[in-house]
């Protein structure tokens, strides 16, 4: 799977792991020149406490893109050190 952004892999993987229609991909494979994290974390149910990150490409940036799960709860534990994409970022 690749997550891609401005037209860029942001992160490559073929260990996804697939929960509630998102896919996560382990922490050290995105390519992390681009992340930044963010002040904004969030509960997210079932899921535990996440940190979000943006994303900065060619001086182009999209904010709040990507939440990293360090912690999650016991029912979400296969997400651990996994990231999520969302808000612009196509998963193939």
């Amino acid at each position: 799977m690749k997550a891609i952004w401005n037209n860029v892999v942001i992160a490559e993987s073929d260990d996804t792991v697939v929960v509630e229609g998102n896919h996560y991909f382990p922490i050290d494979s995105i390519k992390s020149e681009y992340f930044k994290k963010t002040d904004l974390t969030t509960f997210c149910g079932w899921k535990g406490m996440a940190n979000y990150y943006s994303v900065t490409i060619n001086g182009k940036t999209n904010k709040d893109c990507a939440w990293y799960y360090a912690e999650p709860n016991d029912a979400a534990k296969k997400i651990k050190g996994m990231v999520a994409f969302w808000n612009g970022v196509d998963v193939k």
